[in-house]
């Protein structure tokens, strides 16, 4: 693995303070969800993998609510990636636009209210 990406990966996964930073400042929050995975049909018939980096950026009014759903959030973007391999042609690359709003929808659905954003890292299928 690059070092140089990890290290960019380091900087946007710590913790953002807002505001004054006083005592009780509200945070905002990046968090990176683990890749996630879902069988493909190869253009020779085989079985592939699409895999899919992801992430949440939290405003500070809603960091907390999406740190407490980490789980909710990973379950609903593992059903729109099956969903979306299971929908892709042999062959042809994944369809990144449909994901990232599947993806967006699902995320406001679970926090109750938009404004938590769905980043997406890699998406690949091999």
């Amino acid at each position: 693995m690059d070092r140089r990406a990890l290290l960019g990966f380091s900087k946007l996964a710590h913790v953002k303070t807002g505001g004054g930073g006083g005592g009780g400042a509200a945070q905002a929050a990046y968090v990176r969800y683990p890749a996630m995975t879902a069988s493909v049909v190869r253009p020779d018939g085989r079985r592939g993998v699409l895999s899919v980096e992801t992430g949440v950026d939290a405003p500070a009014a809603l960091a907390q609510r999406a740190q407490q759903s980490q789980p909710r959030i990973r379950a609903a973007f593992n059903l729109v990636i099956q969903r979306v391999a299971a929908e892709a042609l042999p062959g042809r690359p994944p369809d990144v636009q449909r994901l990232s709003r599947e993806m967006q929808a699902e995320l406001d659905r679970v926090i109750g209210r938009p404004g938590v954003r769905v980043l997406l890292g890699t998406v690949m299928a091999v």
